[in-house]
């Protein structure tokens, strides 16, 4: 089955830099890179506002530990926010996906 993931990350360059790993080892079929989105959350027992970059990747089932170990290695957060949806689309991009990714 196919997932959407959401990786906020604290610069677009980081962001870059997790697509690019997570793509050479075929754990995502695409990565898309929202350079600057406005983030709030408690953090700490305080509300905490920042400028950070989103990275949404293409992928499927059974890659998500895979995923967040390897978005772990790269990432400069202490609790990176890694998140996934199940998502619906139609045959040729589900067989794209599941073609471009390891099992």
């Amino acid at each position: 089955m196919p997932l959407t993931g959401f990786i906020t990350c604290k610069s677009a360059d980081e962001a870059h830099k997790i697509a690019s790993e997570l793509l050479k080892k075929r754990l995502v079929t695409c990565a898309n890179i929202v350079k600057e989105i406005s983030s709030s959350y408690w953090w700490h027992g305080k509300i905490e506002n920042a400028e950070e970059s989103l990275v949404i990747i293409k992928t499927r089932t059974g890659l998500e530990s895979k995923i967040i170990k390897e978005t772990k290695k790269h990432h400069s957060y202490a609790l990176p926010a890694i998140e996934f949806i199940k998502t619906e689309t139609d045959r040729e991009t589900k067989n794209w996906i599941l073609k471009e990714t390891t099992q």
